[in-house]
């Protein structure tokens, strides 16, 4: 069973940092593409950004390039989104996501329709 669990959101000043985790299990993680989304109140689910662990592609949405940053670590099946200059637009609810096909999906990340696993969210708040 894929299983997705975000963690390490939380509240932070404006101008400030966080670093988010999505532990993953029940699939082999080179695999897959794992993506990261967000969703603020009233608002549709956007995209963030997302990785290929196979051959280690990143993406970013035009919004966050520059100031978050994907990564992961294949020993622990974990991938990290580190937030810096946080923003109080970017508060939102922080979705990991995860898909089998990276080969295709890598060129329509940014839809999260296509995604086939979702973690169950964490709130990031940033306050002005």
């Amino acid at each position: 069973e894929v299983q997705l669990v975000e963690s390490g959101g939380g509240l932070v000043q404006a101008g400030g940092s966080l670093r988010l985790s999505c532990a993953t299990s029940g699939f082999v993680f080179d695999d897959y593409a794992i993506g990261w989304f967000r969703q603020a109140p009233g608002k549709e689910r956007e995209n963030v950004s997302c990785i290929t662990p196979s051959d280690y592609n990143t993406y970013y949405s035009p919004d966050v390039r520059g100031r978050f940053t994907i990564s992961y670590d294949n020993a622990k099946d974990t991938v990290y989104l580190q937030m810096n200059r946080l923003q109080p637009e970017h508060t939102a609810i922080y979705y990991c996501a995860a898909d089998p096909q990276p080969y295709l999906i890598r060129s329509s990340w940014y839809n999260s329709g296509l995604w086939d696993y979702w973690g169950q969210g964490t709130q990031v708040t940033v306050s002005s």
